[in-house]
């Protein structure tokens, strides 16, 4: 198949994106597909239908041409530049499928999926609705809330709002503070002291108008990939150091990560049951992956999903599909194929 594998943007995982999108490139290449890597923002304009799809291609050069712009995106931004970059949308257009290796906003958040479904591409991972609800935190709350999965007691906050205090919402700390639509834990911190939240709100607001402040739960973390409806083996979350941040989501050797997670057979057909339920009450498609806590009695809470997970070297989603007996590559060409089914 023609494949493009679509990375980078201007997200805050501009990077991981990239990450991802090279280790989904050579995968898919090594089983014979003519897959290329293409920053979505930037695209590449020498590109020509006709020499785009070829045997002969170096991944690791169109990664570093991707990188080769990191320091001109508030510079394009500023000059009013349109998000999809030069060849990006014919090149889209003339694959068989699109492979979404982006990551954060503008990504995962509905939009390119959206412009996808109008020019008729298709492409991998849910749908604009899905990734829409998914990557509003504030969103999905209410959505748990609403289904009766359990979620962490929490409220949202606007920029300006007068009413900040934890008392109000009849929460105190320690707390999470995060940006409303921010992944890979990009502006989250757990503050523990008043000076800290305060501090906290300031870190996220920087981010973004919208924040979630949740309450802080004590004890283990988990993932569950679900894909085609299908809850994968649950991996446990241990960061060496800290809560899972990004350089604990992204550092090699900072967490310990252990898949299938030591749980009984009773907490698992349960944390995946919810997994399940989230997926299809935020109306995702094809496949995601559910973030969890459960405290120290055994009660679990859905954190949030993430409707492009990542696809790196030391992301969680691969590993539990290695534990299911599929390699990256495996994995690769089955979202695909769950994907070209659905559309």
């Amino acid at each position: 198949m023609k494949i493009v594998v679509l990375a980078g943007g201007i997200s805050t995982e501009r990077e991981i994106s990239i990450v991802s999108g090279t280790q989904v490139c050579k995968a898919l290449r090594s089983r014979g597909h003519q897959a290329i890597l293409l920053d979505v923002y930037f695209g590449n304009d020498t590109a020509t239908l006709e020499e785009a799809f070829t045997e002969e291609y170096d991944v690791d050069a169109a990664a570093a041409y991707a990188r080769s712009f990191d320091q001109k995106i508030e510079e394009s931004i500023a000059a009013g530049k349109t998000f999809f970059g030069p060849n990006v949308l014919s090149l889209c257009q003339a694959a068989d499928v699109v492979f979404l290796a982006l990551h954060g906003e503008n990504g995962e958040n509905g939009k390119v999926q959206a412009a996808f479904d109008l020019l008729g591409i298709t492409y991998t991972g849910s749908g604009y609705l899905g990734s829409a609800l998914a990557m509003d935190k504030g969103l999905s709350k209410q959505i748990f809330w609403q289904s009766g999965i359990p979620t962490p007691k929490g409220f949202i906050l606007h920029r300006g709002e007068k009413e900040q205090s934890l008392e109000a919402h009849g929460m105190q700390v320690p707390c999470v503070v995060k940006p409303c639509c921010g992944g890979s834990s990009v502006g989250v911190t757990i503050p523990k002291t008043e000076e800290e939240y305060q501090a906290a709100l300031e870190e996220a607001f920087s981010y973004e108008d919208v924040i979630v402040v949740e309450e802080y739960v004590k004890g283990r973390e988990f993932s569950v990939g679900v894909v085609d409806g299908e809850a994968y083996p649950i991996i446990e979350i241990a960061p060496i150091q800290g809560f899972y941040d990004y350089h604990n989501k992204y550092q090699a050797g900072s967490t310990v990560e252990t898949c299938p997670a030591q749980l009984s057979q009773d907490l698992t057909e349960k944390m995946q049951q919810y997994a399940v339920w989230a997926f299809e009450a935020l109306h995702l498609d094809n496949y995601g992956r559910i973030d969890f806590m459960m405290d120290e009695s055994g009660a679990m809470y859905c954190l949030e999903a993430n409707t492009l997970p990542g696809m790196t070297p030391t992301s969680l989603f691969p590993q539990e599909a290695q534990a299911k007996g599929l390699d990256f590559a495996d994995l690769c060409e089955k979202l695909i194929a769950v994907s070209k089914k659905e559309k």
